[in-house]
């Protein structure tokens, strides 16, 4: 990407700014890549659990694990945190 690409891209202008910024939004492109990687490879786990679980008897959903992930979120990423962390357990679970 030129200079002029690069700051018409990132709103900023053309100079170092404009190149770096470009450099890391790839950077987070990336990260978003195997942050779905990894939440689609979580969510093929949590039905294989889910699967077991229901084949022995039990129920879908084990509200305390929920919670322990809930906290485990909670307590790195403060309330964003929780937030996440409902997202990820609707996605691999589904709506409760």
């Amino acid at each position: 990407m030129s200079g002029t690409q690069a700051a018409q891209a990132t709103g900023t202008p053309a100079g170092d700014a404009a190149g770096a910024i470009a450099d890391a939004r790839e950077r987070i492109d990336d990260l978003d890549a195997r942050i779905i990687a990894l939440v689609r490879e979580r969510m093929t786990v949590s039905a294989d659990i889910q699967r077991a679980r229901i084949e022995s008897g039990g129920r879908r959903v084990h509200l305390s694990r929920e919670m322990e992930i809930l906290h485990r979120y909670s307590d790195r990423l403060g309330k964003p945190g929780t937030t996440l962390a409902m997202t990820l357990l609707e996605l691999c679970r589904g709506r409760v």
